[in-house]
């Protein structure tokens, strides 16, 4: 992910007013990240518990989502949509995302299964386990980073474009 800076993340921002666009408190840490192992940015606001963001690139620039934490947790130990990491350290949390548009204000959402903290960029970079001899993992660690950044990227692109 290319580098960015908060000017840009605000502007970034397609389903959030511009008093939450002007409300956004930024992570802790921001100003040392390491930009080349992130597929997208996400992070919890750090005054809202349930508050969270996400910006990810996309062919059309980046995309930055505010999104709210469910209420209910999953129903048993669930998988996370995006990095689909089955030897997860962390937990995985319902994070609804308030459409763009008239769907918006009509309150439309959509929901997806993320990593709580937004751990999916460090979890496909974990190397898998070799699944025969041969297995060539690291083909298999550029594949899950490929699938994470479409993912994130069809889920952003969808939000921004009210699909």
């Amino acid at each position: 992910m290319h580098p960015l800076d908060q000017k840009t993340i605000r502007a970034a921002f397609v389903n959030a007013s511009r008093r939450e666009v002007s409300d956004i408190a930024f992570a802790p840490g921001f100003d040392d990240l390491d930009w080349d192992r992130l597929d997208y940015l996400g992070w919890r606001d750090p005054k809202m518990a349930k508050r969270a963001y996400i910006v990810v690139p996309t062919v059309d620039g980046p995309v930055g989502i505010v999104l709210k934490q469910a209420d209910a947790a999953p129903r048993s130990r669930a998988q996370c949509s995006w990095c689909q990491d089955v030897r997860l350290p962390n937990d995985v949390v319902v994070y609804g995302a308030r459409r763009v548009g008239a769907a918006g204000r009509n309150g439309n959402t959509v929901a997806t299964l993320i990593c709580a903290e937004f751990q999916c960029s460090a979890n496909v970079r974990t190397l898998p386990p070799t699944a025969y001899i041969g297995f060539d993992v690291e083909a298999a660690r550029q594949a899950r980073i490929a699938v994470l950044r479409e993912r994130a990227s069809e889920f952003a692109l969808g939000i921004a474009n009210g699909v």
